[in-house]
């Protein structure tokens, strides 16, 4: 069996842009990562002590990357690139994620279609719902990303 990387080596991130800490659990259709609010986190806001609510869609956006990075790993190949097209309804009770608190962003694959997918997310502390949305998600072809990327340089 092998052993899954851990979940910087599933993003198509480098430091200081990973956000998330911890994959808990990944399968088919879902994935759970952990993040600590730190004042190590990019978005960390010293004056307020917390990570600002706005910074969810991000955390749910990376926990996505995660998903896909580790589909993409678990059939040989690397993370890929994808862009978050969107998102509907972003719904929170908090503004802030005060520092020591542990979030929990679960992600569910909701529809999959020429690279677009949409996805069902959520952040929980301890068990109680802090912020929900639905993501829009678009992995385009190796060729199609190459070809976006030298647009610039033709």
């Amino acid at each position: 069996m092998k052993t899954v990387p851990h979940v910087n080596d599933l993003l198509p991130h480098e430091a200081p842009m990973i956000l998330i800490d911890d994959m808990i659990d990944v399968g088919e259709k879902h994935i759970h990562c952990r993040v600590t609010s730190k004042e190590s986190n990019l978005f960390f806001d010293q004056e307020i002590k917390a990570i600002p609510g706005w910074v969810g869609i991000e955390l749910m956006a990376q926990t996505i990357a995660a998903w896909s990075g580790y589909h993409a790993w678990h059939e040989g190949g690397e993370p890929p690139v994808g862009f978050l097209l969107g998102s509907r309804r972003y719904n929170t009770d908090t503004s802030l994620f005060p520092a020591g608190q542990v979030l929990d962003i679960h992600a569910d694959h909701m529809m999959e279609s020429n690279g677009m997918a949409v996805f069902a997310c959520r952040i929980e502390h301890d068990g109680v719902e802090l912020a929900t949305a639905q993501l829009n998600a678009f992995v385009p072809p190796k060729e199609k990303l190459e070809q976006m990327m030298n647009r610039d340089t033709q």
